[in-house]
């Protein structure tokens, strides 16, 4: 495990030349260059709040601070948060402001810290989480990622995540390229989770509630799109052969077609209820016990 200094240095370090996600953009971020995400030097929120559309083991019953960062290193045609994502919507905070955040989601009973798409922003953000577990944060991180990582950053969050909640989206290039603009995630996203498993290793809840909260580990979610169902099938039979048929999934099936996903037709519609079923099946026929299954419009519930 790398120490504090060595992990402070190295996000440091990509500030003059960031290749903190497979991008590798190389940008001096400190003389005001922006790569693909267009994330610049400091950090930038969209907001912060107990949060409890999560699985059940990570929004519990008080809910998850969640913090929700600004841009991302994606560009998905469907995005749900497009204006965040996309647009940058959202407020310059500092490093001391973002451990504020943090401390006052645990002072409100947050389960865990939830950062939504925190990649490009790492430099300051683990700064922070020093910051605030120096002045008392107890509870865990959780790293809530598309899955569009480099495995040295995720290498380097060693002992400051405790959980990786993380998608699995995409298992070809082609797919990648025409709905996200990352023609390389399936490889990168693999090599990225593997290498989460084998950090935070398999879901660990407290017991002390009906399902648990979620205390280390990791969780894979799975979103359905539509007409991508042989996809689905490889990730999920990646998930049970490569990783392990204990591994917990999320199969989630609230897409909608947003912003401009209507310029491919293909995608331009929720999943069906035949969809829906068939990917359960493929679920159950890869052994995955372990998770939730997410009604249209509801919450995940647990795999039946």
């Amino acid at each position: 495990m790398p120490t504090r200094q060595e992990q402070i240095d190295f996000f440091k370090a990509q500030l003059e030349a960031c290749n903190l996600c497979p991008r590798r953009c190389g940008v001096n971020r400190l003389k005001g260059e922006t790569g693909f995400c267009e994330a610049g030097a400091g950090l930038k929120v969209a907001s912060h709040c107990l949060h409890t559309g999560e699985e059940p083991p990570i929004s519990g019953r008080r809910g998850s601070g969640t913090i929700f960062f600004s841009h991302c290193n994606m560009a998905c045609v469907y995005c749900q948060n497009f204006p965040i994502s996309q647009l940058g919507h959202g407020n310059d905070v500092t490093t001391e402001d973002l451990a504020g955040m943090m401390l006052h989601l645990q002072a409100e009973g947050a389960h865990n810290i939830n950062l939504v798409t925190p990649a490009h922003y790492l430099t300051g953000t683990v700064e922070a989480i020093f910051a605030a577990r120096d002045r008392g944060l107890k509870i865990p991180v959780v790293y809530n990622s598309s899955g569009y990582e480099s495995v040295e950053t995720i290498e380097m969050l060693d002992g400051v995540v405790q959980i990786y909640l993380v998608d699995m989206r995409y298992s070809t290039s082609e797919s990648a390229r025409r709905y996200s603009n990352a023609p390389d995630y399936p490889h990168h996203n693999r090599l990225a989770v593997r290498r989460m498993l084998d950090q935070a290793g398999q879901l660990e809840t407290d017991g002390g509630t009906e399902n648990g909260i979620a205390t280390r580990g990791l969780i894979i979610r799975h979103l359905l799109l539509p007409t991508l169902l042989p996809e689905t099938r490889d990730i999920l039979t990646f998930i049970a052969r490569e990783l392990s048929p204990e591994t917990a999934v999320s199969l989630m099936s609230q897409y909608f077609p947003a912003n401009p996903a209507e310029v491919h037709p293909e995608i331009n519609r929720r999943i069906t209820e035949e969809e829906r079923t068939e990917a359960i099946q493929i679920l159950t026929d890869c052994g995955l016990e372990n998770g939730w299954i997410q009604e249209p419009g509801r919450p995940s519930g647990p795999v039946a």
